[in-house]
Formats: structure tokens, sequence, C-alpha cells
């Protein structure tokens, strides 16, 4: 008997994503935005000769009007006939995703922003706030060191009044195993004079300095609102042995009675671990997007063990698509897919009521999400955008 629950009728709320290029691209501009390598594919092979290439070309060639399967070559031709925008624009409204909560912080001059998404997608789209650019930006629009701390209060504050929530990439730039203690004025006030003194010498704006981006955490914390955090699984500068989500843990000490909600983002391979974290701290959710579109037709066993340990109002959906709208896509139908299918065991196994897995899915699908980002409360959350889904 089964629990059906895989209808792109329901809502998602992709709460962690960027935006997509509508970019007559080429063979070797779409395949670097299907693979988390900074790396070509070796000569003589292809990145579609992967689980996210398969899904690509079982899943997505329906929707551009082709047979599943297309080869790769017709596949690209096909995108290229229809254009960047249409194919773009028929990719994201198959989705069924109500909700983008878009991270606007990493190579935005290539992709829509928030509004040109809502558009392009039929949908209503938010903004989060990357809190590390954020601080590039005002360093380079001159802020003396001495200004920063209040200055970047000021303009954090003016961009929560928009965007709902922000995202570190502390993972990237320092690791997860950082000092979880809120850091000294004067330690931040010396260690931004020494990045600008680095800046002035020719370096660039790239914030790496710990106590810096520690200060901008707390920052955040101190503003009650949602922190996303890259965990686990990425790009080629990331060290994975330093992303595990357990070397947060006494920052989700030191912050569980301050009101800040904290997001792990994709979290695979450490996805377990993460659910562990969302199970004993009251204000930790997760997420496996990105990992379910790489790793396709395994993408069901992953996404039932993050149903094992992990309070079920504790799980959100991501996609963390980057650019190509066929990630969005895959992101959705593999996410309701692996949903149903391990809901479905449970109720083969132990008589789960049809009705409780259709409301874990809504739950997990934008009802958590509602919740935790506090959309009822977020003056920049139109009242229609409210009504279209709390009823």
């Amino acid at each position: 008997m089964s629990t059906d629950q895989s209808d792109a009728s329901i809502p998602l709320f992709d709460h962690h994503c960027h935006g997509v290029t509508t970019a007559d691209l080429d063979r070797d501009e779409f395949e670097t935005l299907i693979t988390e390598s900074d790396w070509d594919a070796p000569e003589g092979t292809t990145h579609f000769d992967s689980q996210v290439g398969f899904a690509i070309r079982q899943h997505c060639a329906p929707v551009l009007g082709l047979e599943p399967f297309a080869t790769p070559d017709d596949y690209l031709s096909r995108r290229r006939q229809l254009g960047g925008v249409e194919a773009s624009r028929r990719l994201l409204r198959a989705t069924g995703i109500s909700h983008y909560f878009i991270e606007t912080g990493h190579r935005g001059d290539e992709i829509l922003d928030p509004d040109d998404m809502a558009d392009a997608a039929d949908a209503r789209a938010f903004e989060i706030v990357r809190l590390e650019r954020l601080a590039e930006e005002l360093v380079l629009d001159g802020c003396a060191a001495a200004d920063f701390r209040e200055a970047y209060g000021r303009l954090l504050d003016d961009r929560l009044s928009t965007a709902v929530g922000v995202k570190s990439i502390a993972a990237y730039r320092i690791g997860l195993d950082f000092n979880p203690e809120r850091p000294l004025a004067a330690e931040t006030d010396r260690a931004v004079a020494s990045w600008l003194a680095d800046i002035a010498s020719g370096a660039p704006a790239r914030l790496a300095d710990p106590v810096i981006i520690r200060n901008l955490l707390w920052a955040a914390v101190d503003r009650a609102c949602a922190i996303q955090f890259h965990i686990g699984y990425g790009d080629a500068d990331v060290d994975l042995y330093r992303c595990t989500p357990l070397l947060l843990t006494e920052f989700l000490r030191l912050t569980r009675d301050s009101g800040a909600r904290v997001m792990l983002l994709h979290c695979y391979p450490f996805h377990r671990e993460a659910g562990y974290l969302a199970q004993v701290f009251p204000h930790v959710y997760f997420d496996v997007g990105l990992a379910i579109n790489y790793t396709g037709s395994r993408s069901d066993e992953i996404i039932a063990e993050t149903l094992e340990l992990a309070p079920f109002h504790k799980i959100l959906f991501s996609s963390d698509a980057f650019g190509a709208a066929e990630l969005y896509h895959l992101g959705a139908l593999l996410f309701r897919r692996g949903l149903a299918r391990a809901l479905d065991t449970f109720s083969q196994r132990d008589g789960w009521p049809q009705s409780e897995c259709a409301r874990i899915t809504e739950m997990i699908g934008w009802r958590n999400a509602w919740r935790a980002y506090r959309l009822d409360t977020v003056t920049s959350v139109k009242p229609e955008a409210r009504d279209a889904v709390a009823s």
C-alpha cells in the first residue's frame, strides 16, 4: 500500500539554494555546473557519466521534450534550441517548489537574483545573506577597523529587514573546529586592522580570519535569526574532515537559549551526525540537499537515513542548486521520491497510517521551514505568501 506522497502538487520550501543562470550554455559550461570538482573531466570522459548525469538524462530530458536517456549531445542541443531562459523556466516550474530561500553571496553576478528567480519559477523567493561576503563588502567600501563592529551590525540589521536568514561558510574559510566562544571586542578590532593591512598590501579581500568570522557568527546569534552553516560535502576548496557538524557541539551548547536557529546544510556524509545534533539540541535543523542530486539512484537510501534519529520536525528540504536549473528539478523530484519510498517502507513494515505519512511529508516539505524561519513574523514575507501555504 503506497503512501503516494511523491506528488509534485505538495509544496516544497527550498530553504537553501542559489540562483540559476539563463545563459545559453555550451557543453563545457554545462558540465562545470553538474560536478563539485573545479576540474574538467579527463580527456575522453564526461561528467555526464555520473549519478547526476544519468539523473539529468532520465528525469530532465522529458521536461525539455526529449525521450528519457537522450544522449548528452542531444540533451544539450535541445537545451540550446530552447534557449537558457526557456529551458530554465520549464525545469523550475516543473519542480513544485513554492518558496526559494536564495543565498546570494556566491557568484551573484552570474545568476538570477531572488526577484528574477521568483519570476522564472513562478514562485516566491527570499534572500539568505552570506555573513562573510557582507563583511568583505563592508571593508571594500572603506570601513575603518575601529568602526567595523558597529558598522557591520548596522549593515546586518539592514539586510535582515528583508532577508529571512544568514549563512556562514566558516567550514570553507576556517573549518568548523573554531573556538566557539564570543571574541573580545579588542581582539576583533586587532584582527580587522590586520586584515585591512593585508588588503592594502594587495591581498584579496577574502575573509579567512577566525576571530572576525566568530564575531560575525555571534552578531547573527545576537539577532536571534536563522543561521545556516555549510556542513560536509562541497567543492575542492573544503577540507572535508573539518566539516563534520560534531565540531559545532560546543557552539550549539552556547547558543541553545539564544533564540537563534542553526540550520546544518546538506551534511553528507555526516547526515547521521547531523540527525543526532537535531535530536539533542532544540534549535538545530538539517537537510541533505546537494547530496540528493549527486547520489542520484542511491539518494533514496540517504534520505531514509535522515529519518533514523532526527525528529521529523527538525528535517528540512533543500536542493542547494546553483546555476543549472536541472539541479532544482532533480533536487525536488528525487527528494519527493526518496521520502515517499522511505515512508512507504515504514508503512509496510510497521503499519504507519497513510494520514501520518502525509503529515510527515508536509512537515518536512515545507511546514518545518515555515516554523523554523518564523515566516509568519518576517515583514519581508507578504501576506499573500503566508496565506498560500499557512492554511
